[in-house]
């Protein structure tokens, strides 16, 4: 029996009991073991998007200098769309019960399809870190409100306690990511209710009407960071879910559920957020720095213990389902191992990566906002593509093509890499970061194109992100329907 990255469609991969080690890779799912419904599918995307770092979100809007009713607009309608990017793409797992960056493999080739796979990686590994270390100083700050030790020794404790919860999530696997996510839900979700309650009386609604509207860029600059902040950095993990669903399941209800599950509490954190960040300027400044410490600065003495287990809880879901995908996008890179092993070397990285950003790093929102807008392009168009062939097909696709370079999907197909690189480089042409001092490079077309240069009114709308989405999708659809005909043909 083979559980490397080379395995094939009829892989034995049954665990030895229900939280026993998942075996199952980047093989597709054998027919014994595709079971439940879609609604199911709301249990893993609302427990990984339920955390109160979504509060957060409401500071990093408006610092786009937009008025409480255009952030919510645009909040509501960027973080629906992303996740119903989400949803078409779970379809995909269902149709081919095989993770996304295998399914990917239809539109790029078996070998291509490395290409994204390393973007992938990228992506699933850098939000993992993020959210881990989010994790450690939110408990650091809260123990230091609390009059405990909140230096060091703490920080080092609560990593290790956190990096453990992820890492065990992500090496045992599906079956125990599942169990935990339903839990998480309950708990944060029942906690963060409280937690709304306990701050309602910090909301100073004459504040928050007095913020001036920002012009048409920065509106649609919120709206872009939106769609990078929420859906754009899951799509690259949306089948890997959905793909122990059986063939019959229903397909609008892989997409409903999907795109439910995972809006219904970012949307209501975010609004809430906006209203909490628009109320006081200190506060949105705060945030920043320390996204989720500084909102635990309002709450009552007696509630700060159960803050830190929400906020963590939180967390932990989000990078369980990060953890889980970045080992498969590993093993879809090239990598040789059983699939536990690659979700073990990602915590490694994980955690080497979280102890740099919570003892070394001076800021977070800058490098944040970098990483989430520099890696959003090339995934945005990546995304456009894999929707538009979604789209275009009519039939489920042949499982053992996606393992051989010599079937219908073939080898390197170049199409969609050259909609990848062209995507990318008009793209990163049409972004700024100028908080990020490593990516003052970017922005490079906006003088061209007219649009005011790197510190014209356009410079933080983003446009890259949309024009790479479009890029990829368009392209995808004028052009490979033919390809996919004859794939579809054989």
């Amino acid at each position: 029996m083979t559980t490397t990255g080379e395995d094939t469609p009829d892989t034995p991969t049954t665990p030895a009991s229900g939280l026993g080690v998942e075996l199952n890779g980047l093989n597709t799912i054998h027919e014994s073991e595709r079971k439940g419904r879609p609604r199911d599918l709301f249990w893993p995307w609302f427990g990984a998007n339920v955390s109160v770092f979504g509060l957060s979100y409401g500071s990093f809007l408006l610092g786009f200098g937009i008025s409480f009713w255009q952030a919510t607009i645009v909040g509501i309608v960027g973080i629906v769309i992303s996740f119903l990017f989400c949803g078409f793409i779970a379809l995909a797992g269902k149709r081919g019960s095989a993770p996304t960056m295998v399914l990917s493999r239809a539109m790029f080739g078996v070998e291509g399809n490395r290409v994204p796979s390393v973007l992938s990686w990228l992506l699933t590994v850098g939000w993992e870190t993020v959210l881990t270390a989010l994790a450690v100083l939110a408990t650091a700050t809260v123990f230091t409100q609390l009059g405990w030790e909140g230096g060091v020794a703490t920080k080092v404790v609560a990593l290790i306690v956190v990096a453990a919860l992820i890492i065990a999530g992500g090496v045992i696997g599906f079956h125990l990511i599942m169990r935990m996510q339903m839990v998480i839900t309950i708990v944060t979700g029942v906690l963060t209710v409280v937690y709304i309650v306990l701050v309602l009386g910090h909301i100073d609604l004459g504040a928050v009407s007095a913020l001036p509207a920002g012009d048409i860029p920065h509106v649609v600059g919120g709206f872009v960071f939106m769609l990078t902040g929420f859906g754009l950095g899951w799509v690259n993990a949306a089948a890997d879910y959905s793909r122990y669903l059986p063939r019959s399941a229903r397909s609008s209800g892989v997409i409903g559920w999907t795109t439910f599950g995972s809006s219904l509490a970012p949307v209501i954190l975010l609004v809430f957020g906006i209203l909490l960040a628009g109320s006081s300027e200190k506060l949105s400044t705060a945030i920043a720095a320390d996204p989720i410490g500084a909102l635990a600065s309002l709450l009552p003495t007696w509630f700060l213990v159960p803050f830190v287990i929400v906020a963590v809880l939180g967390l932990v879901g989000g990078a369980v389902l990060d953890i889980y995908s970045s080992g498969l996008a590993l093993l879809s890179v090239g990598l040789r191992a059983p699939r536990y092993v690659a979700a073990g070397i990602d915590g490694v990285i994980m955690t080497a990566g979280a102890v740099y950003v919570v003892f070394f790093a001076n800021d977070f929102l800058g490098p944040f906002q970098g990483f989430l807008i520099t890696l959003g392009v090339p995934i945005a168009a990546w995304c456009g593509i894999f929707i538009a062939d979604i789209s275009l097909r009519r039939r489920d696709y042949a499982e053992a093509d996606l393992y051989d370079r010599r079937g219908r999907y073939g080898s390197v197909r170049w199409l969609p890499i050259a909609l990848i690189v062209v995507g990318t480089a008009i793209g990163w042409g049409l972004v700024t970061n100028a908080s990020a001092n490593w990516l003052t490079w970017q922005g490079y077309l906006l003088g061209p194109f007219g649009l005011g240069g790197a510190t014209g009114d356009w410079a933080y709308a983003n446009l890259g992100v949309l024009a790479a989405l479009v890029i990829g999708y368009l392209g995808t659809l004028l052009f490979s329907r033919g390809a996919i005909r004859r794939q579809e043909g054989r």
